[in-house]
């Protein structure tokens, strides 16, 4: 994996540690209320779930991608895939008001220094949401095939992905305070949109350039 893999994987777990839903708020929370050690407990699991949704996506799609991987529909269904979170985080029907009622509803304190259970409530929040799962089935079918499907460098972008999001989570843990106090309703509200327009345009990118050729797609963007 070169280094322009290498950043693009970084950024892709950057920018995820900003989408806004129940775990980003309660990693904030808990790291008031108990500590940074309890937060990187929770946020642990958090990153395992994410974890088992790679491999889910991964070895459910395998005989698929080894199929079709030269084939410019698996950049569609990618493509389409990331559309569709896109559009669904873009368009969700939480206003200001539930907002600010799924924030108070986290403020209920977690069990004192109790890390395991910390981690494994980090871990099934995460795993029940289906949202995820579609995310990294939409990233592995297009990483897969421009990765040759090389496991060894399969491995090391989705690697990249965790490591990025895990340092970007912990500087959130450090200044959680900070954090809450500038995440209010409208602000939560208007970066939901803003994250759904991303992975809307990701995801046209990404199904332009299964029947764009790069050079053409290189052109447009400049």
């Amino acid at each position: 994996m070169d280094i322009y893999d290498f950043k693009n994987a970084f950024l892709i777990g950057f920018f995820m540690a900003f989408m806004i839903g129940p775990v980003f708020f309660i990693l904030i929370q808990t790291s008031i209320l108990k500590g940074a050690r309890a937060a990187i407990a929770f946020d642990i699991g958090v990153i395992l779930g994410d974890i088992s949704f790679i491999l889910i996506a991964y070895y459910g799609s395998r005989s698929l991608l080894e199929e079709i991987k030269d084939d410019p529909r698996l950049f569609f269904i990618g493509g389409l895939i990331l559309i569709i979170y896109g559009l669904i985080t873009y368009f969700d029907r939480q206003n200001k008001k539930e907002a600010l009622e799924t924030t108070k509803a986290i403020e209920v304190p977690v069990v004192k220094s109790n890390y395991i259970k910390l981690m494994i409530k980090g871990y099934f929040l995460n795993f029940i949401n289906i949202g995820v799962l579609a995310f990294w089935l939409g990233t592995v079918l297009v990483i897969g095939p421009t990765l040759n499907m090389n496991p060894t460098s399969i491995f090391w972008y989705f690697a990249t992905i965790i490591l990025g999001y895990a340092v970007t989570d912990l500087g959130k843990i450090l200044l959680a305070k900070q954090l809450k106090s500038k995440m209010t309703p409208l602000v939560i509200y208007r970066l939901k949109r803003i994250m759904g327009i991303i992975l809307i345009i990701c995801g046209v990118f990404l199904i332009l350039k299964g029947f764009i050729p790069n050079d053409k797609i290189d052109e447009l963007i400049l």
